[in-house]
């Protein structure tokens, strides 16, 4: 009896463990990190299963690809693609629970295209787009500012043409269906060709006389080539970019300037007048300041026929001091004791000497000279050419050196140390203190 009732007693304890047996329940779920659903993606598993004391996941595609975690924490997908996270759960009693989920892993966007100008960057500038950008299942969206097509959608663009000269504008947008990244890059178009030229004489050449020797300044935008054709110039073509062009012949010249680049050419042409030689320079309006003046620097008393030139005392140095060739001695504030004297003289009339100085004969007065001169100021006013002072005998006298006063106009004549010979009109003279000053015409031969 005894025996039987302990039998019916484990047979009941059987019955209620099978009965209380733990049953493996719940789930898990999967979170892109920062919402980030192209390679590199970053799943974040978090299990809610109960009742399991095993864990077996594997991870299609994923590092790491399997994990006996409850809660395997991240896991990481490099590659484009659908992948399925697998669970089985289990415990001693038996129970199991089996879950597979599926991931998408979208293609990761990193756009790279490059860009090539056909030939050079003058309009039209043809580029040709090379897209570089890789993975599968993406989209492209181009945009071309000012371009010709203006814009594409497709992975390989045509070529692009621009033909407005400034900055243009590339843009790539690629999609993956999530995301959308931008690149831009720029095209610079060169200014349109424009062909021109200014110009200008030597400085001894500004009158235009024959012979005139011109420099020419080339204003071309865009040009890489230059073809120069000179209607009676020496030389008559060049290819230079800035040429110098001697013209000896009298009347007007068209000079042409055709200039190119690899894609157009454009012409330009302009005249040029050369006048008669007169062999004589005429120079109006000159102030020479009485001593004080000059050395006071407020109105130079010396001048230069070669620089065109007056110079006060403190503009005459060492390199423009041997050019001077005119000097005027005015003695006081009245003008009543005036002269001009050669500057290898001046340290005698209150001057600082001259380095290098020039010699130069002045005749200050015709009448005294006892020389045979009589130039007057009509025939000084009516002088176009040097042939009215060609002929004068000009010769150093002391008498014709001798100073003048308060008294014009007056012709003074002068010849200089490389023998040019000129005439000087006095055609004012101003008592201002010690900024008194004459004022004169000259006509002078040239070099």
């Amino acid at each position: 009896m005894k025996k039987a009732l302990l039998l019916l007693l484990f047979i009941a304890t059987i019955s209620c463990y099978k009965e209380t047996s733990i049953a493996v329940e719940g789930d898990f779920t999967t979170l892109y990190v920062n919402a980030k659903e192209s390679v590199p993606v970053i799943i974040k598993i978090d299990s809610k299963i109960t009742g399991a004391d095993k864990y077996e996941w594997t991870f299609e595609g994923g590092s790491p690809s399997s994990s006996s975690l409850k809660n395997p924490g991240e896991i990481l997908y490099d590659k484009q693609g659908t992948y399925t996270i697998k669970l089985r759960a289990s415990n001693a009693d038996g129970e199991s629970k089996e879950i597979s989920k599926t991931v998408l892993i979208r293609e990761g966007i990193n756009i790279d295209f490059t860009h090539e100008i056909v030939k050079s960057s003058y309009s039209p500038v043809e580029v040709v787009i090379t897209n570089n950008t890789l993975g599968e299942g993406l989209t492209y969206k181009w945009d071309f500012q000012d371009g010709i097509p203006a814009s594409f959608t497709g992975k390989t663009p045509p070529n692009v043409v621009f033909t407005s000269p400034g900055e243009h504008v590339i843009t790539l947008t690629v999609s993956n269906g999530l995301e959308t990244q931008k690149v831009t890059k720029t095209i610079t178009v060169e200014p349109l060709l424009v062909s021109q030229f200014s110009y200008a004489p030597r400085f001894e050449n500004d009158d235009y006389q024959s012979p005139v020797t011109i420099n020419f300044s080339n204003k071309s935008i865009s040009a890489t080539k230059y073809e120069w054709t000179f209607e009676g110039g020496n030389p008559a073509v060049s290819t230079e970019e800035n040429p110098t062009v001697v013209f000896t012949t009298i009347g007007t010249h068209e000079v042409t300037l055709e200039a190119s680049n690899d894609k157009t050419s454009k012409v330009f042409k302009s005249t040029i007048t050369v006048q008669p030689n007169t062999n004589l320079r005429i120079l109006t309006n000159i102030k020479l300041g009485i001593n004080a003046a000059h050395n006071n620097n407020n109105i130079g008393a010396m001048f230069s026929t070669t620089t065109r030139q007056v110079y006060k005392a403190n503009e005459i140095n060492d390199q423009n001091s041997s050019l001077i060739d005119i000097a005027f001695q005015g003695l006081n504030s009245n003008l009543t004791y005036n002269k001009f004297i050669s500057p290898d003289q001046v340290n005698n009339y209150g001057f600082l000497s001259l380095k290098n100085a020039q010699s130069t004969i002045f005749v200050n007065s015709q009448n005294l000279c006892n020389c045979g001169l009589n130039f007057t100021e009509t025939q000084f006013d009516a002088m176009v050419n040097d042939a009215p002072i060609k002929s004068l005998n000009i010769n150093y006298s002391a008498a014709g050196e001798q100073q003048f006063g308060y008294a014009y106009p007056r012709i003074v004549l002068f010849k200089t140390q490389d023998g040019r010979k000129g005439a000087i009109k006095i055609k004012d003279m101003v008592k201002n203190g010690t900024s008194s000053y004459i004022l004169c015409d000259i006509k002078v031969q040239k070099q």
